[in-house]
C-alpha cells in the first residue's frame, strides 16, 4: 500500500499542479525534497565560453533549469532576446515553461512527446537553416553533440548550470519512511545512496523521469517500478495516477 511519496522536485508554486488532485484523489502524502539543487552559473563563467546568445537563431531546452539560466543570463548581460527565436523543447510542460519569460507563440516554439532530443530532430530538420544552441548541465555527455552533428544541423552546446548536493538533516534521514521515490535525474539517485550509503529497496517502490535516470537506477542496484515519460504518459504526474489506480 503506497501512503508516503517522496518526490526528489521543489513543490510546485501552483495549486492547480496535477500532484495535489493526485494527492486528494488516492489520499497520499506527497512530500517535495530535492537531493539537490541546480545552481546558475555566472554571466562572467558563461562569457568565458565564448557564446553569444544572439549568434544562434534557435535553442533546444532539455529542461525548466535550462530556461530560467537562459534567461536569466540574458537578462544579467542585457541582452534582448529576439521575438522571432525559436524553442525546441523535449516535452510539452517543458514548452509551456517558456510563457513565464516570454510570449508563447506556436509558431516559434515545438515540443517532443518522450522526453528525449531524438524526437525533436524531425522538426529541427524542418529547419535546418537555424543555428542551434543547446544549454547543458555541467554534467553531461556529448550524445546531443553526436546527434546533431549526425545530422549536419549547425549547432553549439554551453553550460548555464550545476547541480550540488542539497544533504538530508539529521531529522529528515531518521524520519525517512516513504513508500516510493519518485527521482528526475541521475544526480538525485547518487545523492540518494550519499545520503544512505547502506541504502536496501525492500519493499519501496521507485520512479523515474527519463532514460538517464532509469539508467542510473540500474546501475545503483535498484529496481524501477515506474518510468516515464511514454508514449501514453508524456509527464511523470500522468504516469504516477496511472500507477496508483492501478494499484490502489
Amino acid at each position: 500500500m503506497i501512503k508516503k511519496i517522496l518526490v526528489s522536485q521543489p513543490k510546485p508554486s501552483s495549486e492547480k499542479s496535477p500532484y495535489f488532485d493526485i494527492a486528494r484523489k488516492y489520499k497520499v502524502e506527497l512530500v517535495f525534497r530535492p537531493f539537490f539543487k541546480v545552481e546558475g552559473i555566472t554571466a562572467k563563467e558563461f562569457r568565458q565560453q565564448k557564446i553569444s546568445l544572439l549568434n544562434y537563431t534557435a535553442v533546444v531546452f532539455t529542461s525548466r533549469h535550462a530556461i530560467d539560466n537562459y534567461f536569466t543570463l540574458a537578462k544579467e548581460m542585457r541582452i534582448a532576446i529576439p521575438e522571432e527565436m525559436k524553442y525546441f523543447c523535449v516535452t510539452e510542460t517543458i514548452a509551456l515553461y517558456i510563457q513565464k519569460y516570454t510570449q508563447y507563440r506556436k509558431r516559434k516554439i515545438f515540443f517532443g512527446t518522450t522526453g528525449k532530443v531524438d524526437d525533436l530532430i524531425p522538426a529541427m530538420m524542418k529547419h535546418k537553416n537555424e543555428k542551434y544552441l543547446v544549454p547543458l548541465s555541467s554534467v553531461h555527455n556529448d550524445n546531443v553533440k553526436n546527434l546533431l552533428d549526425a545530422k549536419k544541423l549547425m549547432h553549439a552546446e554551453c553550460v548555464m548550470f550545476r547541480t550540488v548536493s542539497d544533504d538530508l538533516t539529521e531529522e529528515e534521514v531518521k524520519n525517512f519512511d516513504y513508500d516510493m521515490l519518485i527521482f528526475f535525474s541521475p544526480t538525485g539517485v547518487k545523492a540518494l545512496k550519499q545520503n544512505f550509503p547502506g541504502f536496501e529497496q525492500g519493499d519501496i517502490k521507485i520512479a523515474a523521469f527519463g532514460p538517464a535516470t532509469a539508467k542510473t537506477i540500474a546501475e545503483e542496484g535498484l529496481t524501477l517500478d515506474l518510468q516515464a515519460p511514454s508514449k501514453d504518459y508524456p509527464s511523470m504526474s500522468s504516469a504516477l495516477e496511472a500507477y496508483l489506480s492501478k494499484h490502489k
